[in-house]
């Protein structure tokens, strides 16, 4: 049992770095960016692993019904020794990028910013009352590490496929932090956290859920100008494939559907680029 509560506690920690690290090796292909990419991949491998597991670490099991978060509640020492190694290689590498470092910080007090609500501080408390709040952050941090920080860090980019990029990205995992939202509910109520499905009713939700898809399709068509036919096609797959799970996934708790298949879908245009490239 331990092996196997280990075993699922780093691989969905190693899984969500390495979807990262795919969405920003997509970035730098489409905008050609050059920089040192082998040692930003490294300082967000590490900052995602000691983001994730201090995320997890601060998420009380007892309001949840995820078998996997009521693992990590039970074997809490295993999420701080992830969180103890990513803080120490994602400084390593911080150090090796220092020249960025202004742009660097500013994911770091995104990532804090969305486990904040959770320190049981009452300095940090008062955020589990800003409506969406939850949902934005997170959306925010995502687009941000994955999509604007390596352009940042290059210095030199188009703007204009930038921004496209930015906003594809940012709808497709907004509308995904909504189906995530949708299965915390009553979770978040229980820990008095505000987000959009706490904030809206059920119909007024799905026109921003379906919203965020829409402008995630229009946002990649944008993109023609600046990247090839197929290059684009692959930022549509994981918009219709989203659509598609849609009502399964508001139907369902599945730590599966959810961890794997959902955090998937954000990397997924990424890993379709990267097979049809090789």
């Amino acid at each position: 049992m331990f092996r196997q509560i280990f075993n699922f506690i780093l691989f969905t920690s190693i899984y969500i770095s390495l979807c990262a690290l795919l969405m920003i090796w997509q970035t730098n292909r489409l905008l050609d960016l050059q920089y040192p990419e082998n040692t930003f991949y490294l300082f967000v491998f590490f900052s995602t692993i000691c983001s994730y597991n201090f995320h997890w670490y601060l998420t009380p099991g007892t309001y949840s019904s995820s078998e996997r978060i009521r693992w990590g509640n039970r074997h809490r020492i295993l999420m701080l020794l992830l969180c103890g190694v990513g803080a120490i290689g994602s400084l390593w590498f911080f150090w090796q990028l220092r020249e960025h470092w202004l742009v660097l910080s500013g994911s770091a007090i995104l990532t804090f910013l969305y486990s904040a609500p959770k320190v049981p501080h009452a300095a940090f408390r008062w955020l589990s009352k800003i409506a969406i709040g939850k949902t934005l952050f997170l959306t925010f941090v995502w687009t941000y590490v994955t999509t604007v920080l390596p352009a940042l860090v290059a210095c030199k980019f188009q703007v204009e496929a930038l921004v496209f990029l930015s906003l594809h990205r940012f709808f497709l995992i907004y509308a995904i932090c909504i189906l995530f939202d949708y299965r915390d509910l009553e979770s978040d109520k229980k820990e008095g956290i505000r987000s959009l499905i706490t904030f809206l009713d059920e119909k007024n939700l799905n026109r921003l859920y379906y919203f965020s898809l829409l402008m995630a399709a229009v946002s990649a068509g944008l993109m023609g100008p600046f990247s090839t036919l197929p290059a684009i096609m692959t930022l549509m797959v994981p918009v219709i494939t989203t659509a598609l799970i849609t009502r399964k996934a508001q139907h369902t708790d599945s730590d599966y559907l959810f961890y794997f298949v959902l955090d998937g879908f954000m990397a997924l245009s990424a890993l379709l680029y990267l097979l049809g490239n090789l």
